[in-house]
């Protein structure tokens, strides 16, 4: 027998474990929720997804009041950077959110336990059992490993930040998004290896509040799995903006100088150096798996490090789950949260599944990108029919009033069906605008239902239905 027994034990409490965990308890499980960190949230929470939207969202601001209050009738002196108080707002705003985390579990019964987690077998009563070795002191922790106890275990422990080939890590000058997320200094030049959604925003944000930025990428294009034309558009926003790219480049090797650093690539034309101060490294992640005895137990990966898993989200090992950034899929946290609560309902008989079709992406530039379903190439490599209707913000009124006119809403349809298979937006708040195409497509529906749809006046939303209308040329605005 375990110590301590429960009908379910996660081991992670990121935006996959922490609403598993909630969501079972809601059904009548007896939960137990096992975390490295002093606070819940995970990655997300606390170094990924809400800091670093805190920092694009004064970043922009600062933005704002440096080139645009002038424009709107504002006369200011010229905006100085308080980076300290910056770091201090967003540190405040993780720590709300992690707090709100935390009332949760307790208004849910949730047992928080602060420890490294490592799998440890059956139990004779042929429960799994789960030790737990504290590392630090904080709520739910104790002095002494323990060894816990339930019929269903699901791993949630997320992904960390793949590291260059042979550059590995310092926390100081090669960065991850980790550190670039708390820079106690604007950095005189930054150097982002990686074009992708991470790389970008961060990119952004200390473009934005003055520092150099030259983003390196090994493929032709930015964004690669984004719509070719959405991704292109992004490109020459952010060019415009100050940020240098260059483009089907592969970082070869780097020199310490005190502290900055010589970073050596090659973009086809033979070796070349670029002096830089930190080198953020936004290449991908990889499955965090470290420790916790999946080798011991049994459980199989895949050939890139994942968790193979089932319908059920069950691993090789009957009873152990595995969700999140740990199994196939887009890493991202609304993934996460819905594979926790879908893998948590069919344990209790639900027959929930996740529409993995109809998962967003969203990139948190200004503008911003955000997407659903197919993009055109992939339709056309399909040979699928297609018809495409377009509308740019430019032609919007309320866009237009906002002084927020770079971009488009596209819809891509079914040329027979009008079924819609995937809608691409760059513009102001594409992130809320893209929630109408995904409920539209998880619906079946069609490009004339949005097109029939009563759009508010004037709001941004209106490039839906237009773009919709587009995809039959009816546009009444284009």
């Amino acid at each position: 027998m375990a110590e301590q027994d429960y009908d379910l034990i996660i081991i992670g409490a990121g935006p996959g474990g922490y609403v598993a965990a909630i969501r079972a308890s809601q059904l009548g499980f007896r939960v137990a929720v096992v975390e490295k960190r002093e606070t819940l949230g995970g990655v997300c929470l606390n170094e990924g997804c809400i800091p670093s939207k805190a920092l694009l969202d004064s970043s922009e601001l600062f933005a704002l009041a440096c080139d645009r209050f002038p424009v709107h009738g504002i006369v200011i002196d010229p905006p100085r950077l308080d980076l300290d108080a910056l770091l201090r707002r967003k540190d405040d705003v993780v720590k709300k959110n992690t707090e709100g985390i935390a009332y949760l579990f307790k208004k849910n019964g949730i047992a928080w336990i602060n420890g490294a987690a490592r799998l440890a077998g059956r139990g004779a009563d042929g429960n799994h059992q789960v030790q737990v070795t504290p590392l630090a002191v904080g709520e739910g922790s104790s002095a002494a490993t323990v060894t816990l106890g339930a019929p269903k275990v699901v791993l949630a422990t997320g992904s960390e930040a793949a590291a260059l080939p042979d550059i590995p890590f310092d926390g100081t000058v090669v960065v991850s998004a980790r550190e670039a997320l708390c820079f106690d200094q604007l950095p005189e030049h930054l150097v982002v290896a990686g074009a992708g959604f991470i790389g970008l925003e961060m990119g952004s944000v200390w473009r934005r509040l003055g520092s150099r930025v030259t983003v390196m990428e090994m493929l032709p294009q930015i964004l690669p799995t984004m719509d070719r034309q959405a991704a292109d558009t992004i490109q020459r926003s952010l060019r415009k903006q100050g940020i240098q790219f260059k483009l089907e480049t592969r970082i070869t090797g780097l020199r310490r100088i005190g502290h900055k650093a010589i970073v050596q690539f090659n973009s086809g034309a033979g070796g070349e150096e670029i002096d830089c101060d930190r080198l953020l490294v936004a290449v991908g992640r990889k499955p965090l798996t470290a420790g916790l005895g999946l080798d011991e137990a049994g459980i199989t990966l895949d050939g890139r490090g994942r968790v193979v898993v089932d319908d059920d989200y069950q691993t090789s090992v009957a009873g152990i789950h595995a969700i999140g950034d740990l199994v196939s899929g887009p890493m991202l946290a609304h993934k996460a949260s819905e594979e926790g609560v879908v893998c948590v309902e069919r344990m209790a008989g639900q027959k929930s599944v996740v529409e993995y079709e109809y998962i967003p992406g969203v990139v948190y530039t200004w503008p911003e990108g955000a997407c659903v379903g197919q993009t055109e190439e992939q339709l056309k490599a399909a040979a699928i029919p297609y018809n495409a209707g377009r509308f740019n913000f430019a032609a919007l009124g309320r866009a237009r009033c906002m002084d927020e006119i770079e971009g488009f809403v596209k819809i891509l349809a079914h040329a027979d069906t009008d079924r819609v298979l995937g809608v691409h937006i760059v513009g102001p708040r594409a992130s809320d605008l893209i929630a109408e195409a995904v409920s539209v497509m998880s619906f079946g529906g069609t490009a004339r239902d949005i097109a029939l749809t009563c759009h508010a006046h004037p709001t941004l939303t209106e490039a839906m239905k237009e773009a919709a209308l587009d995809v039959h040329k009816e546009a009444i605005h284009a």
